[in-house]
């Protein structure tokens, strides 16, 4: 398949609903390269469920609009047919795939290494970007492109929020104001426990203040080491939080990284 794009090229995958934080995704792209190509394409193989599929939002002429506006060069719709034209290899995310968003998702990290190593070999980009809202999955879009020794550098973009300090995300939109309000909960935890002086107090601010946000049903919460993400001990050098869990079925997810015990903001 040709695209015929003007290399080097900036990409930045997603499955639409596009919203300020992929606007954002799509400047630091544009740093990054004259070229800059956004993929929409709702990737079945990483939905557990067929009803959450099913109901995906679908945005073209909006999504197009925004990527333009944000400086996009090139708009790509591909077809389940284009992408997987044979039976998909599908790419094993690993033990880590199978960790904390992986343990409540199951198969949906290897859904996702699977549709972005596809469109790498497609669009061969120099430079991808990834934002840290889905921290596991920028950890392991590094990890498969290290091991398959792929030829296109992981750009980490910081997580955009509204005031009220909520990540912004395409499911915010099925919250009630209200919900919503309760949902910035989930900051405040993260901030609550990136202030605590050592990580015992930290797992402890984390956790009571999830506690507090009205009708917020917990699936994880955990301080790890981003490095690896294994358990964060004491000698770990940069410890993050994450968290995950339901208000009214909508999953919402957000993560901090946390000072070293014995720093200071």
């Amino acid at each position: 398949m040709n695209l015929n794009l003007n290399h080097p090229v900036a990409f930045v995958p997603t499955m639409g609903a596009l919203h300020a934080g992929h606007e954002s995704l799509i400047r630091i792209a544009k740093e990054l390269a004259d070229e800059v190509v956004v993929s929409v394409f709702v990737n079945p193989l990483q939905f557990e469920n067929a009803e959450d599929f099913s109901i995906y939002p679908k945005m073209v002429d909006a999504d197009r609009k925004l990527a333009e506006a944000s400086g996009c060069s090139f708009v790509w719709f591909p077809t389940f047919e284009e992408l997987y034209p044979d039976d998909p290899k599908i790419i094993s995310a690993g033990e880590i795939g199978n960790l904390f968003e992986g343990m409540h998702r199951f198969g949906h990290f290897d859904g996702v290494l699977t549709v972005v190593q596809r469109l790498f070999g497609l669009i061969k980009p120099e430079f991808a970007v990834f934002g840290e809202k889905d921290f596991q999955q920028l950890f392991l879009v590094k990890q498969m492109v290290a091991n398959l020794d792929l030829p296109v550098s992981i750009i980490s973009a910081p997580t955009i929020r509204e005031a009220s300090g909520l990540a912004i995300s395409s499911r915010n939109s099925r919250l009630t104001i209200t919900e919503q309000a309760n949902a910035s909960g989930i900051a405040a935890a993260l901030e609550a426990a990136s202030s605590a002086k050592d990580l015992v107090m930290a797992r402890s601010n984390l956790l009571s203040e999830l506690k507090k946000i009205p009708g917020f049903a917990l699936d994880y919460a955990e301080i790890i080491d981003e490095t690896s993400f294994e358990i964060a001990t004491t000698t770990t050098r940069q410890p993050r939080a994450i968290v995950a869990g339901w208000i009214n079925g909508v999953r919402l997810l957000d993560n901090k990284a946390m000072l070293q015990p014995g720093t200071s903001k």
